[in-house]
C-alpha cells in the first residue's frame, strides 16, 4: 500500500514506461507539484468518472515520476511525467491539502518489456493505417515500423482520439496483447462512425 497524491484529469492517459507532458496552472495542482518536488517527485494520474469539484474516480490510475519541470510565470509549470506502475485505489484519505490523496495498491514495476506476436503486430499496424487514412492523419510509417511493441501500443493508446471511458479500458488491460486487441476494436468502431459521417469518440 502507498499514499499517493493524485491529479484527476479526464482523457489524460499515462502508462508505465510512457511519458506525458502536462501544463499545470490550477492553484491546487501547483501545490501538488510543489509537494511532489519536495518529496519523491511522484504523483498519480487518474481519470474522474464525472465532472464536478470533487468527482468520483475510476478505480485504476498510473503512478508517474516527474522527469522534467519548467517553472513559468504566475507559478505555473510545464512538466513531463514518466509512467512507473499502475495502481488501484483502496480508499480516499481525509487530508488538509488542496489536492486529493489516496491509499493505493501499487503494482510491481515491470522488469522487462512485453512483446506482441508477429501476427498481433501486423494486425495492429494494418488497422492503424486504415484508421489514419479514415481520419485523414499524416503518419510517418517508416518511423512507426521502427518502434518496439510497447512504444507502439502504448503510444497509440495515449494519443488516439478515444473517449475517457475507452482510454480507461486501455489502461486496465492486463497484457500488451490485450491492450493491442482493444485498440484495434476501438479504431474499427471510430472508423465506422467516421465513414458513416458521425462524430469520433473525442
Amino acid at each position: 500500500m502507498a499514499r499517493v497524491s493524485i491529479f484527476p484529469l479526464s482523457g489524460a492517459l499515462l502508462l508505465p514506461g510512457m511519458e506525458l507532458p502536462l501544463h499545470i496552472f490550477e492553484p491546487r495542482y501547483k501545490a501538488l507539484i510543489h509537494d511532489a518536488v519536495a518529496r519523491d517527485r511522484r504523483i498519480g494520474m487518474i481519470q474522474p468518472r464525472e465532472e464536478g469539484e470533487k468527482p468520483a474516480l475510476f478505480d485504476m490510475g498510473c503512478l508517474g515520476h516527474i522527469t522534467h519541470i519548467e517553472a513559468l510565470e504566475d507559478g505555473r509549470f510545464n512538466i513531463v511525467l514518466r509512467g512507473l506502475a499502475r495502481f488501484r485505489v483502496v480508499r480516499e484519505l481525509d487530508v488538509p491539502t488542496a489536492f486529493r490523496q489516496i491509499e493505493a495498491d501499487v503494482e510491481p514495476m515491470a522488469q522487462e518489456d512485453e512483446i506482441l506476436s508477429a501476427v498481433e503486430r501486423a494486425a495492429l499496424e494494418l488497422e492503424s493505417r486504415r484508421f489514419a487514412e479514415a481520419l485523414g492523419y499524416v503518419v510517418d510509417w517508416t518511423a512507426v515500423s521502427r518502434l518496439d511493441d510497447m512504444a507502439l501500443v502504448n503510444g497509440i493508446a495515449q494519443i488516439a482520439p478515444f473517449d475517457p471511458a475507452a482510454k480507461q479500458t486501455l489502461l486496465e488491460a492486463d497484457t500488451l496483447g490485450d491492450r493491442s486487441d482493444r485498440i484495434i476494436q476501438l479504431m474499427q468502431i471510430v472508423g465506422r462512425i467516421e465513414r458513416n459521417g458521425g462524430a469520433t469518440m473525442q
